[in-house]
């Protein structure tokens, strides 16, 4: 299907518009939750989606005023001010310019495919317990018609888009499903809350102004700490969101080029009254469920967007907050990966423990912890792992000398285990380690080996290793005298080690 197709344009168009109506709601929200005016998300909205979407390098990625950047933001703003959080946002913006001209964006690929589960099931709950916030009033929860009222108006929602797709897909049945319940509620009178109750939308254009900070090093102490934790935050949600749309649509994004793009939007979002952004992995998921997979859709939601805000803020405080919640609940359930509970039994257990760890830590602390979590015990398992690994054979030669034949990697993880498999005083005059099919990894694969050559020199007896790489003779010192060299048959092999680089 060509790109220029009525049938992509409508498509792109229709999912744009709905996905602008999601993003109401949720960017004024986020703003309150960080201590700034609504119209602050909003333009954060309207900008980094623009942005991305026009030269980012995931098309048909939804990005705008994200709860995760909100959190951190509100330390900050309650402390110095909306004018640091605009500085902040800037710098913000630059660091991700930077980590995208380094070229790191490659290493998402490198997240193991636990904590991508996770992270996609541990943010759909979030999301989805992110909707209750709505169901309060006058600060306690809604009660008796009110709550009745606006459960009945979710539920018409949530059916409407279920079943619109069984009768034609000709409009997005998420589009389907707000305006009909919009309708429904202003016809028959319906009293609900509206999205005008969370706050005004209605404003102008976004103007240029410089952050009215000072521009001395007692500023860029405040603000650099949030901006590096913004950069990491918003950069971890845009990437991992960017690796599962890759896996939803079967087509492959361009990390760096998003993370510039992502760089870019924060830097002009900062410079025009808005509070930064990353990908939202549910309008994302709106959009991508409309089958849009173009940079139109983006760009037509951050122009709907922004026509909202100048001429329709009338007509979009009335829509129900109970239509928006509905659309989100189903997007929280086509989200989360139901299959997961399948897995449980049938992968390995460390598996299993870093799926829920993943989701568990999302849900009490933030994205980027759950994820560096998870990443660092996916490393510790493969580690403990591949430590036991390594394996030992012995046999005697013609010279009556024991052979130690070595299989595995040798590295910090496995030292102990190589120590162990070794007797010393039982062992004859002449002992041969074999490395041939063994890898010597790191620094502490070397101390262990000159370890072993201090403990059979200590008994007066010999010890010849065979088969190491010239990376394992240079780090050698103790045994460096009981090494055999053979150059055409030795390895080639690199140690990670700082004596080296």
């Amino acid at each position: 299907m060509s790109d220029v197709s009525p049938s992509h344009i409508k498509t792109n168009v229709l999912s744009g518009l709905t996905v602008a109506l999601a993003l109401v709601p949720e960017a004024i929200a986020f703003a309150l939750v960080a201590h700034v005016s609504p119209l602050t998300g909003l333009y954060a909205a309207v900008l980094v989606s623009f942005i991305t979407s026009a030269f980012g390098g995931r098309p048909g990625m939804i990005s705008g005023a994200a709860g995760a950047l909100a959190v951190v933001m509100v330390a900050l703003v309650v402390r110095h001010g909306a004018q640091y959080l605009f500085a902040a946002i800037v710098l913000m913006g630059v660091l991700q310019m930077l980590f995208a001209a380094a070229r790191l964006g490659k290493f998402i690929r490198m997240v193991p495919h636990p904590v991508m589960l996770g992270f996609v099931n541990g943010l759909a709950i979030v999301i989805f317990v992110a909707q209750f916030e709505h169901f309060k009033t006058g600060g306690g929860w809604m009660a008796g018609p009110q709550l009745w009222t606006m459960l009945g108006l979710v539920a018409l929602t949530m059916a409407i888009i279920y079943v619109t797709p069984r009768l034609t897909k000709a409009v997005p049945a998420t589009l389907v499903g707000i305006l009909a319940v919009a309708l429904l509620a202003h016809v028959m009178g319906i009293e609900t809350k509206t999205v005008g109750d969370l706050g005004s939308i209605a404003g102008g254009l976004p103007a240029f102004r410089v952050p009215d900070v000072p521009f001395d090093l007692q500023t860029l102490k405040i603000v650099f700490p949030y901006s590096l934790v913004l950069a990491g935050v918003g950069l971890i949600e845009t990437l991992l969101t960017l690796t599962l749309i890759d896996e939803i649509t079967d087509t492959r994004g361009q990390p760096n080029r998003e993370s510039l793009a992502q760089g870019v939007a924060n830097v002009v979002t900062g410079f025009f009254g808005g509070m930064g952004g990353c990908a939202m992995i549910g309008q994302s998921m709106i959009n991508v469920g409309n089958g849009a997979r173009g940079r139109l859709s983006g760009i037509c939601a951050s122009l709907f967007l922004l026509s909202f805000i100048l001429f329709g803020a009338s007509v979009i405080e009335r829509i129900p907050l109970a239509a928006l919640i509905g659309v989100m609940f189903v997007v929280c359930e086509k989200t989360f990966e139901w299959g997961t509970f399948r897995l449980f039994g049938k992968v390995p257990r460390a598996d299993a423990l870093v799926i829920v760890l993943v989701a568990g830590v999302t849900l009490v602390f933030n994205l980027a912890t759950a994820v560096l979590v998870g990443v660092v015990v996916s490393a510790l398992v493969f580690a403990w792992q591949h430590a036991k690994q390594i394996r030992v054979a012995t046999a005697q030669d013609a010279h009556g000398w024991k052979v130690y034949e070595l299989e595995g990697t040798l590295f910090f993880a496995s030292v102990a285990g190589f120590q162990a498999l070794f007797t010393p005083k039982d062992d004859p005059q002449d002992v041969v380690v074999e490395f041939r099919s063994a890898r010597v990894a790191d620094h502490s694969a070397i101390q262990a080996i000159d370890g072993l050559a201090e403990r059979y020199r200590a008994l007066g007896k010999r010890l010849h290793l065979r088969h190491l790489s010239p990376d394992c003779r240079a780090l050698l010192e103790r045994a460096k005298d009981m090494i055999e060299v053979n150059l055409p048959e030795d390895p080639r092999y690199r140690v990670a080690d700082d004596k080296l680089d």
